[in-house]
């Protein structure tokens, strides 16, 4: 069975203590009994202190938000995997819609960057999604397997096994908008295929593909009943630890 993931992406919000209490409301709040795995994605300043905050704790894990695609260097404010990865931190998010685009990062960019989280045993939480342009072309299934085939085809099966997918329709985000039920469930079945033709169907099969746009708990459980759907990778909502926690609690 492919393990239920829900992870927050609290983007750039929360300073040090705010993030902290946030946390400590999520650690109080959470029954250890969940379904899904929680994963708390913050921002690089917390990553130490929750780490220390989750260690032990039952089905609760940190991530770090991105990583350099440099193993190490000259590199002024950049953050290497190893460096996450010495917080105490297990997760990284690569390929978040907004690094795409903000910060024109290339599939071959986030290739390097999931190489050398595997390398430092990180679990990569690799993004992928389209644009509302693309989907009105009707060309978001190509685009969209592009951004797999360019980024995760070169690794070996041992290697993608460790990988978790989110599927984030950008036009979905932070606008309102909601992809249905049905739309994520499409896509989602749509990827787990592309991966099939790849590296075949029992490894497609355990991969976790969450879903990355504007859930909330007023959708998640009509979302998360999709076949192909393993859970959401949260934004605004995970800021709230009751909203997050019924989004965790919604399978």
């Amino acid at each position: 069975m492919r393990q239920k993931i829900v992870a927050g992406n609290w983007k750039m919000n929360n300073n040090l203590e705010a993030g902290k209490k946030l946390a400590q409301e999520v650690l109080d709040k959470a029954t250890g009994n969940e379904e899904a795995q929680i994963v708390l994605g913050t921002p690089f300043i917390h990553l130490t202190v929750l780490a220390d905050s989750v260690a032990g704790k039952k089905g609760i894990e940190i991530a770090a938000q991105n990583c350099s695609d440099k193993a190490s260097g000259a590199y002024t404010g950049e953050t290497s995997a190893e460096m996450v990865k010495s917080t105490g931190t297990n997760y990284v998010i690569i390929g978040h819609s907004e690094r795409r685009e903000y910060f024109n990062e290339t599939n071959a960019q986030l290739a390097a960057k999931v190489d050398l989280a595997l390398a430092q045993e990180l679990i990569p939480i690799f993004c992928c999604g389209e644009s509302l342009e693309i989907r009105e072309k009707e060309e978001h299934f190509s685009y969209v397997k592009q951004q797999l085939t360019e980024s995760l085809f070169h690794l070996s099966s041992a290697d993608f096994a460790k990988i978790v997918i989110a599927y984030e329709p950008i036009w979905a985000i932070g606008t309102g908008r909601t992809a249905s039920s049905a739309q994520a469930q499409e896509m989602h079945a749509e990827l787990r295929a592309h991966l099939a033709s790849h590296f075949g169907q029992e490894l497609a099969d355990s991969c976790s593909i969450l879903y990355g746009g504007s859930c909330k708990p007023s959708n998640a459980k009509e979302i998360f009943e999709g076949s192909d759907v393993d859970g959401g990778l949260i934004g605004g909502a995970s800021l709230n630890a009751n909203d997050f926690l019924a989004i965790v609690n919604s399978f």
